[in-house]
């Protein structure tokens, strides 16, 4: 038995052919969802880059591990303190770690661990192996030649797992200009009309309209090659949706690469194949535009396709979290799913082909901004302690995620009672957690207690004066009253 698992970073769950989007990025991916599973409602338990593999990773909650930012004390994993024997339980029950004393020969090809100083990452791979020397960004052809080569020297032998982590959707889209854009004359999607640009732009925040790279749109220095500098008409929005689409085409030949591979090698039959994501990006969703700041459906909502020899193909549509895919692959390699794992198999069900999922889901987001997600039946409630500088976000929100996707209408004072459903699941979520956790004390209040979600630091005062620049000076007061010690620079 082997296992390749394709970790395509960014990538959200609807922009695959597979999952009905109108443009052709997935050919290669598509056919993997043809011969396997393809789970329909994964969702990162913990987003976005940092948490969301140190989740996968340890088979735990970010509450729980305590990293939930990517910046400091909760940017690390906690310590099991007293009770922390020989060898660590974060080695010994981590995803790979499992494989690894089980008696596969494991080997990871990505930058993660450097670009996030995450050294756990690597916690029972056997190769762990950055062959670019750079710490994310780099694109599938810089990364291919030595999965390639992994694959020449190792990829005939049996019991191995190898992750291959491909950024190119990830922000900035630097697929080669060489490769064209074979979107060119697709539209974008029907969903982002004109009226949606329009009150975007009028927004606040990092990534809103205005600035889509970050506090202001020059704040990556030379112009990127395939994306504008703001959303200041659709033909700039089709760029924006262009430059992505075009990274997941060009990490879905990759794929496609890899696959073809193993079918070379004469192992295709015998090897399992996982296509998943750390996180998705949204595209307007809640005024965000290149990037992944809320715990919401679209930075939460992830793709995961598995091809698994004796599987039957189907579609999988319970409720699950990239944990619980996790526990899955674990479990059909025939090694025991750790206790202590948040994570939950659901290989009985894929066995029997009955249906399985969760009741609910909790989603955190810390980088960015705090916030949690409740995401229930047809609903998401968001709960924001920190509003990351989106001024339009309120302390409660609540969408109708299946009817609405893209949460262009907020239902929280509309449907009071389906709000405090989601904040009753919250809490009772909440105390369990902390309840388990080797320090009870919740990683999201560190967060507010060390001056907010680690890409916002430092960065109210003159944003506040961008924003009274450029016509938003409303919102530049709501913010200042919402974070006075921020924009003092006390915090």
């Amino acid at each position: 038995m082997r296992i390749l698992y394709l970790d395509i970073d960014t990538l959200r769950a609807d922009h695959l052919g597979c999952a009905g989007y109108h443009r052709n990025t997935t050919p290669n991916i598509d056919a993997l969802a043809a011969e396997g599973v393809r789970f329909s409602n994964v969702y990162a338990s913990d987003v976005p880059c940092l948490p969301s593999r140190t989740a996968l990773i340890t088979g735990t909650f970010g509450i729980r591990n305590g990293v939930v930012n990517h910046g400091g004390t909760a940017a690390d994993l906690r310590p099991f303190g007293r009770s922390r024997g020989f060898f660590s339980p974060y080695f010994t029950e981590s995803w790979a770690g499992l494989f690894y004393y089980a008696g596969w020969h494991t080997a990871s090809i990505s930058s993660f661990p450097f670009r996030h100083s995450a050294s756990w990452w690597n916690n029972g791979f056997m190769e762990a192996m950055n062959l670019i020397r750079g710490v994310g960004g780099e694109r599938a052809d810089e990364v291919l030649p030595g999965a390639l080569d992994w694959l020449d020297r190792r990829g005939r032998a049996n019991n191995w797992f190898l992750h291959v982590h491909l950024w190119d959707p990830h922000t900035p889209y630097n697929t080669p200009d060489e490769y064209g854009n074979p979107f060119a004359s697709d539209p974008a999607p029907a969903w982002h009309t004109e009226a949606v640009r329009a009150a975007n732009w009028e927004l606040s925040g990092p990534h809103s309209a205005q600035e889509p790279w970050g506090f202001r749109p020059d704040e990556w220095g030379d112009p990127p090659p395939r994306q504008p500098w703001d959303a200041s008409s659709m033909d700039d929005v089709k760029r924006i949706f262009d430059g992505y689409d075009v990274g997941i085409r060009y990490a879905d030949d990759a794929a496609g690469a890899l696959v073809n591979k193993l079918a070379d090698l004469g192992v295709l039959d015998d090897t399992a194949v996982l296509v998943s994501s750390d996180h998705g990006e949204a595209f307007g969703e809640l005024g965000v535009y290149a990037d992944h700041q809320a715990a919401d459906e679209a930075t939460c909502h992830i793709p995961a396709i598995l091809r698994w020899p004796g599987i039957e193909p189907r579609v999988h549509d319970g409720l699950q979290y990239h944990l619980d895919v996790g526990a899955t692959v674990v479990d059909l390699a025939g090694i025991d799913v750790p206790e202590r794992w948040d994570g939950r198999s659901v290989a009985p069900e894929l066995r029997s082909g009955a249906p399985g999922g969760r009741e609910h889901l909790v989603l955190s987001q810390g980088a960015w901004a705090c916030q949690r997600g409740v995401r229930w039946g047809d609903h998401l409630y968001l709960r924001t302690w920190h509003d990351g500088y989106h001024g339009h976000w309120a302390d409660e929100m609540l969408f109708d995620v299946v009817g609405d996707p893209h949460e262009t209408r907020d239902l929280a004072q509309d449907a009071p009672d389906v709000a405090r459903v989601g904040a009753s699941i919250l809490e009772a979520w909440t105390a369990e957690q902390l309840d388990r956790s080797p320090v009870p004390v919740d990683p999201m209040d560190t967060v507010r207690a060390e001056g907010g979600p680690f890409h916002t630091r430092h960065q109210l005062s003159p944003y506040l004066e961008r924003l009274r620049q450029t016509g938003r000076s409303h919102w530049a007061d709501v913010l200042l009253a919402r974070h006075p010690d921020e924009a003092n620079g006390s915090s």
